[in-house]
């Protein structure tokens, strides 16, 4: 019998406190689609009444002493759940098929939701995590880089190929892990927070296709990109043998203690429901003028990102790939980039999900897009027009050298259009 009420609890000064309910309405059979029932812990309620800072499951949902009934479940309900490669494996430890359905996103909910990124977690879930703990163990850099045995006889432990990682969404394997003091790194949910040093997100290739394999291997080299071109990027990754190190920004560890930051996706900001809504990047930007204290230099990160996805063929720009962090006051910012590779290198294809309504034949029109931005934000045009433009220069570099930014020459040939296109449109713009 599957139980239909968690507990969210949230990370605020280092100490896990329920904050709010969450109840199941109807079936689970009908996924994220189902309808939910929404209450704040009263006392929770009465101490932070309307913050929509640290203290709220999301800017959307502030604090408050009403209660909610929503058609479906909160987007922030959805960046919870596992999907791709850890939805699979944590399906098989729960003894389900790898390629169940919305009829077990219930259940990965009260069981993958109890690590994840951010500062909100269930409760539910993190009980059942502890209870597959095993003896502590860390390992040296290079042995998770060869895979060393021991290393993946204690993942086996857990049942998993990649124990840990069912609170992280996306396709390659993934695992979190942190360093410790020792220097050595351990599965994230195992080490104390007084332990943590540093904090990874680790993923790995998988199977035999070249494609996929090249993505990964170009992820490291894409975010030296990002932050050439000037863009809002953290501590750069580090790509060795197949395992790709991407430095978390969602957490600091300092003083033997750990500062959860919270995270929001895009997807949550808009409240659109399940995963299927395609909202537009007109909708984004209408959002980050309506939430953001200061939206011109978000703005502005917001469309170079776009131009920059255009140019280098990262087409997986779904509502999901972009993420927001809120402080105590609730002020709204966007995260440092992440999830920004080649994927017009995927086997399977991958279309923009997210288009301005300012296109022409699937192309941008800047001068247009400004106009509209200029409408929800006066005076913003020289501004946006000025960094957009600023993209110019290290395009131009790349276009010139791509193996020196570490471009291989068939991702080049690839990309090489559509480099040319923004540079072009760029350039063009008064």
């Amino acid at each position: 019998m599957i139980e239909k009420e968690i507990t969210l609890q949230l990370c605020i000064h280092g100490q896990w406190v329920d904050a709010a309910q969450i109840a199941l309405l109807q079936s689970e059979g009908q996924g994220v689609l189902a309808p939910v029932y929404l209450a704040y812990e009263t006392n929770w309620a009465v101490e932070h009444a309307a913050s929509t800072g640290l203290p709220a499951l999301a800017t959307r949902y502030p604090v408050s002493l009403a209660h909610k009934q929503r058609p479906h479940w909160p987007a922030f309900l959805v960046d919870l759940l596992p999907q791709g490669y850890g939805r699979a494996e944590l399906l098989r430890q729960l003894d389900r098929k790898p390629t169940s359905g919305p009829e077990s996103d219930w259940l990965l909910l009260q069981h993958g939701a109890g690590n994840p990124i951010g500062h909100m977690r269930v409760k539910q879930a993190a009980e059942w995590l502890a209870q597959q703990t095993t003896p502590l163990q860390g390992f040296h850099d290079q042995e998770i880089v060869d895979r060393a045995e021991s290393f993946v006889e204690h993942l086996a432990q857990f049942g998993l190929f990649v124990a840990g990682s069912s609170g992280v969404q996306g396709e390659w394997p993934k695992l979190l892990l942190t360093r410790a003091k020792d220097n050595k790194l351990y599965l994230d949910h195992t080490l104390n927070d007084e332990q943590a040093a540093a904090h990874y997100i680790v993923k790995f290739s998988r199977g035999p296709n070249q494609r996929l394999a090249s993505i990964l291997r170009h992820e490291a080299a894409y975010m030296q990109i990002a932050k050439y071109a000037g863009l809002r990027v953290y501590n750069l990754p580090t790509f060795n043998n197949g395992v790709l190190f991407i430095p978390r920004f969602d957490r600091t560890a300092l003083g033997g203690k750990v500062n959860r930051h919270a995270q929001e996706s895009l997807a949550s900001l808009l409240d659109v429901p399940g995963f299927d809504s395609n909202p537009s990047h007109n909708d984004a930007c209408t959002a980050i003028c309506q939430h953001c204290a200061n939206p011109l230099p978000e703005l502005a990160e917001y469309i170079c990102r776009d131009a920059l996805n255009l140019a280098l063929g990262n087409k997986d720009n779904h509502a999901r790939n972009t993420a927001f962090t809120r402080n105590m006051q609730g002020n709204l910012q966007l995260t440092p980039l992440f999830d920004f590779a080649p994927m017009v290198l995927h086997p399977d294809g991958i279309a923009r999900r997210m288009r301005w309504q300012q296109e022409t034949a699937s192309v941008p029109q800047w001068a247009d897009v400004i106009q509209f931005i200029e409408q929800l934000q006066a005076g913003a045009t020289p501004y946006l027009v000025a960094s957009l433009q600023s993209l110019i220069q290290p395009l131009a570099a790349i276009q010139n050298n791509p193996s020196k930014h570490g471009i291989e020459p068939e991702l080049f040939q690839l990309i090489d259009p559509h480099l040319k296109a923004q540079i072009n449109a760029l350039q063009a713009l008064q």
